[in-house]
């Protein structure tokens, strides 16, 4: 993605985080969300990633104790919507995040998923149950029912914007024609080299179920999120626990 798309982006999700108007945060976050949809499925881009792009691998360090596994579930929700596969390893030092896909796409990725744990620490920093393992719990909660709902928006957007492309006059319009058969082959070019990169993988334990009035505040709170900011600062983190 071009800085200048991503200036773009930038600015419409500062004006979202700057109004006090739910309202119009989410009509400057939903464009946002729209403009990114719109350049990945545009053909002139899916085609110049094919033909020019760099296949990569992205880390993203999510640390360590009791908020890993929703924080990973939060990555995933917003990489595999595009087109990033993603594994994570651990070790003393913490986990992980290891993504492969188009660089491209890797900064889209990172840049949200920054953005989006940030706006999710910013609102559970404020929420105190009875006791500090019950706060734990429902922030975990909280951040697992947080990356749903982002899931669901982002693949939402994505395929508002696949059907606009290949809507009859749209396609007439765009250079090259439908994008479609190149996208699946933008995706499975990612797919076999994530299968070489990363090598053999191990599927982890299952993690613990969430309770149930934390997921479902989070889910509720991410409904009126930005998709992408630049301006992360004095952001509070999730804290640490055990996993």
């Amino acid at each position: 993605m071009s800085e200048a798309l991503l200036d773009r982006i930038r600015k419409l999700l500062a004006k979202a985080e700057s109004t006090d108007n739910a309202n119009e945060a989410e009509v400057f976050s939903a464009k946002a969300a729209q403009l990114i949809a719109e350049h990945r499925i545009d053909p002139t881009h899916v085609r110049d990633a094919l033909e020019h792009g760099s296949l990569a691998l992205r880390r993203i360090a999510v640390g360590r104790g009791a908020y890993v596994r929703a924080r990973l579930a939060l990555i995933d929700a917003v990489a595999r919507n595009h087109d990033c596969e993603v594994v994570f390893e651990t070790a003393g030092t913490g986990t992980t995040a290891v993504l492969a896909g188009y660089e491209s796409d890797l900064d889209v990725t990172e840049v949200l998923y920054t953005s989006l744990h940030a706006q999710a620490a910013s609102q559970m920093a404020g929420v105190r149950m009875r006791t500090p393992a019950a706060t734990q719990r429902w922030r975990r909660s909280f951040l697992f029912g947080f990356a749903n709902r982002v899931a669901e928006q982002l693949a939402a957007a994505r395929a508002t914007a696949a059907a606009s492309a290949m809507t009859p006059s749209r396609s007439a319009a765009r250079p090259g024609g439908p994008a479609l058969p190149d996208v699946l082959d933008r995706s499975a070019r990612v797919r076999a080299f994530a299968a070489d990169s990363f090598g053999r993988v191990v599927a982890a334990r299952a993690a613990a179920p969430a309770q149930r009035t934390g997921w479902r505040d989070g889910h509720r709170a991410a409904a009126n999120i930005d998709l992408g900011r630049s301006r992360l600062g004095g952001r509070r983190a999730l804290g640490r626990g055990g996993q």
